[in-house]
């Protein structure tokens, strides 16, 4: 069980610096059409198009990622409860 926890943080973790990441290409011209850039574009575009829908842009700012690296860190400290109060 303790090692299903680890796999599933570790994911979480990992997609949140794929949004991190992905969320600063957008400062540098081209950064997003490079192959790293469109790779990170289909990973991380269907759950930032989800907050897009409910968060509009505020001018040229997009609080989106924002919300949603939030939410992220919500499932992980809901899935550490969890497994908390599975395993003891």
């Amino acid at each position: 069980m303790y090692q299903l926890y680890n796999i599933l943080d570790t994911a979480i973790v990992i997609y949140s610096y794929a949004l991190i990441v992905y969320i600063f290409m957008s400062w540098f011209p081209g950064a997003r059409e490079s192959t790293f850039g469109s790779l990170l574009a289909r990973i991380t575009e269907p759950y930032l198009e989800q907050f897009r829908k409910i968060i509009p842009p505020l001018g040229m700012i997009d609080l989106s990622p924002i919300v949603a690296i939030f939410v992220l860190y919500l499932a992980r400290m809901g899935l550490l409860e969890l497994f908390k109060m599975i395993l003891y």
